[in-house]
């Protein structure tokens, strides 16, 4: 509805005066001030209409469902065949080595992973829109999550191949993840049962420490998109926010331990401290790990870490300045062993390129769930290559132990604190630290050979 009273307005007042005298009775302007006013309120009127019709054609209107929402072509259904043909028809494009490079895993890992994801969440079920058309593959938002993951993508980056939205990326993204977490955390996210201990046991043995269930240490992931507000409680010795991940790992690269979320201006004691690594060897469920080293008992297993952690019992550290050859040769061989965690963190960052740069998402709680997730699929692919790349021979099963429950309130708490004094005592650091010497320097002949 257009009210243009353009011509009215610019026209000088004697010209209306004239022209509304001819149609009008003069006495409708009863004097000179009122029909002043009555030509500035019209002015005033025609310019407002004018910016009121400027502006709504300004507008941009885009057709699609959601206001401002531009509807792409993408031809989802001819990208879907594509990506079938490609990686997983029966006769493949690309081989079994281009699979395992892209998608970090073998061919049958990946598939075993999408069946289960998608009988957890419905929405990675393949379903027709209102229009009749198929909506994105299970494998189209499943393979955009690992582009993101094995290669750090940016969301709007897989589009151009899968063919998909950038928020239905990171939906899929989010969602994924959550399956992960769901589904395959309670086993790949385990703590050793008695065979993985016996097993751990038998493989510190033949390395030359008896007793040792893997290496402790911790590694930053930079959070590039922390709130302004947190910046200063996140930002470590590099000056950026990040966020700590504590991790246990074997020989294997399995990682058996993992504690993400604190801010980065926490050192590897602080975060030892807040984390669960020995809440079950405390309140007295942890499998036994008994072992003898120059003919003394021990019945708790230790980690092998740097300098920076407390002199505990069931942490072994190397010796910063030795002096005779036996410590020496010791702190030669802790140093080399420890290096199991940071191979794994070496060997997680280049699986999973996403947390080896910094972290564009914005909450906590997603961040944790991609770290867990890369954790849970790297235990898997250690799961489904072991036989290929494990040197040293599986232990022999060990009987799983019996557990006496304690009923009496008091007397459990008493173990829990004396338990926990246990695994604190210094005493039996130095003790099972020099024993360690003492073996590693008798059967240096063995290890050589």
């Amino acid at each position: 509805m257009n009210f243009n009273l353009r011509d009215c307005s610019n026209n000088n007042d004697e010209d209306f005066s004239s022209s509304s005298s001819s149609s009008l009775d003069l006495d409708f302007f009863p004097s000179t001030e009122h029909h002043d006013n009555l030509i500035n309120q019209l002015r005033m009127n025609n310019y407002m209409f004018q910016q009121v019709l400027q502006n709504h054609t300004n507008e941009v209107f885009i057709g699609g469902s959601i206001p401002g929402h531009v509807v792409i072509n993408r031809d989802r259904e001819a990208a879907d065949d594509n990506l079938f043909r490609d990686y997983f028809s029966a006769t493949p494009r690309f081989n079994d080595a281009i699979f395992h490079r892209r998608y970090r895993m073998s061919r049958n890992l990946f598939l075993r992973i999408v069946d289960a994801i998608k009988d957890h969440d419905m929405y990675f079920e393949q379903r027709i829109d209102a229009l009749g058309r198929f909506g994105l593959s299970t494998l189209q938002k499943i393979t955009a999550v690992f582009r993101m993951l094995a290669y750090g993508l940016p969301a709007d980056a897989t589009d151009e191949y899968v063919k998909i939205g950038e928020s239905t990326t990171i939906e899929s993204m989010k969602r994924f993840c959550r399956a992960i977490v769901e589904v395959f955390g309670e086993r790949y996210l385990r703590s050793p049962t008695p065979n993985d201990v016996a097993r751990l046991l038998h493989i510190g043995e033949q390395r030359g420490f008896p007793g040792m269930l893997g290496s402790l240490d911790c590694m930053h992931w930079k959070w590039k998109n922390c709130p302004t507000a947190w910046a200063g409680q996140y930002a470590g010795r590099s000056g950026s926010p990040t966020i700590i991940l504590e991790a246990v790992a074997d020989y294997d690269l399995w990682i058996w331990h993992a504690y993400f979320g604190l801010p980065g201006t926490n050192n590897d004691i602080n975060v030892l401290e807040s984390s669960h690594l020995f809440s079950n060897l405390a309140s007295g469920i942890a499998p036994p790990a008994h072992y003898v080293i120059q003919g003394k008992e021990y019945d708790m297993g230790y980690y092998l870490a740097d300098g920076i952690y407390p002199k505990w019992s069931t942490i072994v550290q190397t010796i910063r300045d030795p002096h005779s050859q036996q410590k020496k040769y010791f702190a030669m061989k802790q140093e080399s062993c420890r290096k199991d965690v940071e191979r794994a963190f070496g060997v997680l960052q280049s699986r999973f390129a996403i947390i080896a740069g910094p972290s564009r998402f914005w909450r906590k709680e997603v961040l944790h769930d991609i770290m867990t997730t890369c954790i849970i699929l790297h235990n898997m692919i250690i799961e489904d290559e072991r036989d290929l790349n494990a040197p040293i021979q599986d232990a022999v099963e060990a009987p799983t132990p019996t557990i006496e429950m304690v009923i009496d309130e008091n007397l459990r708490f008493e173990q829990f604190l004396a338990r926990h004094k246990k695994i604190k005592d210094k005493n039996v650091h130095f003790e099972l630290r020099n024993a360690l010497i003492e073996h590693l320097w008798e059967q240096r002949n063995n290890f050589e050979n």
